[in-house]
C-alpha cells in the first residue's frame, strides 16, 4: 500500500490540471482576439449599420477553430462574436441574440461537416462539395436569419429592409467560410517547398498578379468580364491545387466585395439585393470552381501514387519469389529491377 501511495503525487497532479486549464484558457483567448481582430477587418467594408458586411472573416476562422480544436472551443466563438457585436449595438438583448447566432451558426456547420465525414485535408471532391453546401451555403443561414429579424424586431431596421440585409449578412458569412476557411486549412498543411526551381516560384507569382490584375479590370469595367478570373483559378488548381487556389480565390474575393461596395463596374445601377445577388454569385462561381478542382487533382494525384506503389510492391514480391531466369527474357523496359537486385535471390 505504501508503494502505491508513493507512486500517486497529489501536487503533481494538481500541477498537471492546472496545465491543462491554462492552456485551454489561452485557447480560448487566442480564439477571441482572432475573431475580434479578423472582424475588424470585416468591417471595413459593411454596408449595413455599420456592422452587415459582404465578407465576414470570422466564420471561417470559427469553423476552422471548430473542425481542429473541437466543440470546446465555442466559449471563445461565443465572446468574441459578444465583444464585437456589443460595441455596435443596437442594446443588450439583441446583441446577445446576435452573438448566440454568429457562435450557433459555426458549431451547426461544424456538426454538419462531421456527420457527412468532412476531411480538413480538402483532398476529396465530397469535402468540397460539403464545405460549399453544408458549412457555408447552408449553415450560414442561421446567422443571417437570427441576426437580421433581430434587428428588425429591435426597430433598428425597417421591416422592408430585411432581405437586403439578410442578403448582405448571409453572403458575408458564407465568404467567410468560403475564402478564409479553404486558406487557413491550406496554409496549416503547406511546407516551405525546398529546391524548387525558379520558374516555378515565377509561375506562382504570376499566377497571384495576373488574378490580382484581372480581378481589377473585370469588376471596375462597365463590360461584363467577371468570366476572365476563372482561368487564372484553373491554371491554380490544376498547378498548385490548394495551397494556390485558396490565395488566387481571396484575392479576387476581395477585390470584387470592395467594387461592389463602391458600386463600380458591373455592381453599377444596382440597388443593394441586385449587388448582393451579383456578388454572392461571382464569388460562388470562384469559390466553387477553385476548391472542386483542387479537390479532384488532389484525389488524382494520390491516386496515381498509391497505384505506382502498389506496382512497384508488386513487383518487389515477383522478384523476390520468381526465378533470376524468368526476368532474364523481359525487355528492359519492362524489368525494372533496381541493379542492386540483379544476380540476387531470396
Amino acid at each position: 500500500m505504501s508503494d502505491i501511495r508513493g507512486m500517486y503525487d497529489p501536487g503533481a497532479a494538481r500541477g498537471e490540471r492546472l496545465r491543462r486549464y491554462t492552456a485551454g484558457a489561452l485557447q480560448v483567448a487566442a480564439v477571441t482576439a482572432a475573431y475580434y481582430v479578423s472582424a475588424k477587418i470585416g468591417l471595413q467594408q459593411q454596408l449595413v449599420r455599420g456592422q452587415v458586411t459582404p465578407l465576414w472573416p470570422p466564420t471561417g476562422i470559427a469553423l476552422v477553430v471548430l473542425l481542429l480544436w473541437g466543440l470546446r472551443m465555442w466559449p471563445g466563438i461565443a465572446l468574441g462574436a459578444f465583444v464585437v457585436n456589443v460595441m455596435l449595438g443596437p442594446s443588450i438583448l439583441p446583441v446577445l441574440a446576435i452573438a448566440a447566432g454568429n457562435t450557433l451558426a459555426p458549431i451547426c456547420a461544424y456538426v454538419l461537416l462531421r456527420r457527412v465525414g468532412f476531411r480538413t485535408a480538402l483532398d476529396r471532391l465530397r469535402d468540397a462539395l460539403a464545405l460549399v453546401f453544408l458549412g457555408a451555403l447552408g449553415g450560414m443561414l442561421i446567422s443571417a436569419t437570427l441576426g437580421t429579424a433581430v434587428l428588425v424586431a429591435s426597430s433598428a431596421l425597417a421591416a422592408r429592409d430585411f432581405w437586403p440585409t439578410w442578403s448582405v449578412w448571409w453572403t458575408g458569412d458564407a465568404m467567410g467560410v468560403l475564402v478564409i476557411a479553404p486558406l487557413l486549412l491550406a496554409a496549416r498543411t503547406a511546407r516551405w517547398p525546398r529546391g524548387t526551381p525558379v520558374l516555378r516560384w515565377a509561375e506562382a507569382v504570376a499566377l497571384l498578379g495576373g488574378t490580382a490584375a484581372v480581378a481589377v479590370v473585370a469588376t471596375h469595367s462597365s463590360v461584363e468580364l467577371l468570366f476572365l478570373v476563372v482561368p487564372f483559378l484553373i491554371w491554380a488548381a490544376f498547378r498548385f491545387q490548394l495551397v494556390g487556389a485558396a490565395p488566387c480565390v481571396l484575392i479576387a474575393s476581395v477585390i470584387a466585395i470592395d467594387a461592389g461596395a463602391d458600386g463600380a463596374g458591373p455592381f453599377s445601377g444596382h440597388d443593394l439585393l441586385a449587388k448582393m445577388v451579383v456578388l454572392q454569385a461571382f464569388n460562388g462561381t470562384v469559390s466553387l470552381t477553385a476548391l472542386l478542382l483542387s479537390a479532384v487533382i488532389t484525389e488524382q494525384n494520390r491516386t496515381l501514387r498509391e497505384i505506382e506503389e502498389a506496382c512497384e510492391r508488386l513487383t518487389e514480391a515477383l522478384y523476390r519469389l520468381a526465378p533470376d531466369e524468368t526476368f532474364d527474357h523481359w525487355p528492359s523496359s519492362r524489368r525494372g529491377r533496381p541493379d542492386h537486385q540483379k544476380g540476387h535471390r531470396s
